[in-house]
């Protein structure tokens, strides 16, 4: 299990890089009974196992040596702060609204032997999963793979979801659980208005 976050909520991972982006996401607690922070301040080793997970699917998905990432308990507030900046920035990509600006994250952009441009995570913690999250978020957006990730739209749920839909016109993370719920939602809401 690479992507414990999101395989938690029974998803499919987002294809290449763009599944750390969605990882990430899916620290947060997504409306199910046994769903936790797993960045929470506090748990730390939570958190920790977390990210040598993400981390090492990561850089097995894309080619990478064995990269290791140490998380200390400041760590935590940051990467709560990016995955909330960047559910904004999905939300502004698929309903509309004012530009989110992202804390900065550097990263080195390098030019292999075969001529190929690299984006390389740099820093350490918090700074390091950001500048890997953000590359990655950037080079979804290039490949126009970044408008198919998605938030569920059944509020108590969220969970973030990669849209294989071939018009990509999804909004629920399970049209079973959450798209019935929200089905079931609008018909009481109907009937209430008409008595």
């Amino acid at each position: 299990m690479n992507w414990p976050a999101t395989e938690r909520f029974c998803l499919t991972p987002a294809p290449g890089g763009l599944a750390l982006v969605q990882e990430l996401l899916n620290t947060a607690p997504a409306g199910h009974p046994d769903s936790v922070d797993l960045l929470a301040d506090g748990a730390l080793d939570r958190a920790q196992d977390w990210a040598d997970l993400a981390v090492r699917g990561w850089a097995e998905g894309s080619g990478r040596g064995d990269v290791r990432l140490a998380l200390t308990a400041e760590d935590l507030p940051k990467l709560r702060c990016l995955r909330d900046q960047l559910r904004r920035a999905l939300a502004v990509s698929d309903r509309g609204g004012d530009a989110v600006r992202f804390t900065s994250a550097p990263v080195v952009v390098a030019l292999s032997g075969n001529g190929a441009l690299t984006v390389e995570p740099e820093g350490a913690g918090a700074r390091w999963l950001a500048s890997a999250v953000l590359a990655e978020a950037l080079l979804a957006q290039a490949s126009d793979l970044w408008r198919r990730l998605k938030i569920c739209r059944n509020e108590p749920c969220a969970a973030a979801f990669y849209d294989r839909s071939r018009n990509n016109s999804g909004v629920w993370h399970s049209v079973r659980g959450c798209g019935n719920a929200a089905h079931l939602r609008a018909c009481r809401e109907r009937r209430r208005a008409r008595s």
